[in-house]
């Protein structure tokens, strides 16, 4: 499996990032993509304003991936000090989705956050994504037991289709 170079983003790629987010969590292409979610959540998944919001805080990085030069996935990683730090926002374009990007994807940002001295690398996700947790799981992923609130009333982040959603957090020791 060829490795996934990522570049970090910058300012001008933000628009394209959040097409492509939007696009994969919450468009119709997305439907039975690994990151599909519009049965939970409607609305958008992130905007330029988010992302640039998180590319401000310090030990936040943007990657994205770029084979072909065509924007095709990207990844949001925070370093959080005391070596752990956190995954999220990891896209696949959907039509790109199932060949392997994904764990190309995830491979290469686990290597960044090694090189940044982590040791540890945490994520949340939805509780009723069953197939991505167990995604996930498969690359070692596992449980922590800890549970984090669903941002209700915070339409930025998408419009709950439910009012039973929490998050749960996730970890891998690099």
């Amino acid at each position: 499996m060829q490795e996934a170079l990522l570049r970090p983003a910058v300012a001008g790629d933000l628009p394209a990032v959040e097409a492509l987010m939007n696009r994969a969590y919450r468009g119709e292409s997305a439907a039975g993509g690994w990151s599909h979610e519009a049965e939970l959540l409607g609305g958008q998944r992130t905007s330029a304003a988010m992302l640039a919001d998180d590319l401000a805080r310090p030990g936040s990085r943007l990657l994205l991936w770029e084979p072909d030069g065509r924007l095709t996935g990207c990844v949001f990683l925070e370093d959080q000090g005391g070596h752990r730090w956190y995954l999220g926002g990891l896209t696949v374009d959907p039509d790109a989705q199932a060949g392997g990007a994904g764990r190309r994807i995830l491979a290469a940002a686990e290597t960044v956050a090694r090189a940044g001295g982590g040791t540890t690398i945490r994520m949340t996700v939805i509780q009723l994504r069953d197939t991505l947790i167990a995604w996930y799981g498969r690359r070692g992923y596992r449980p922590t037991g800890e549970t984090a609130p669903f941002p209700y009333g915070d339409t930025r982040f998408g419009v709950p289709l439910r009012d039973d959603l929490h998050f749960i957090v996730l970890e891998k020791a690099l």
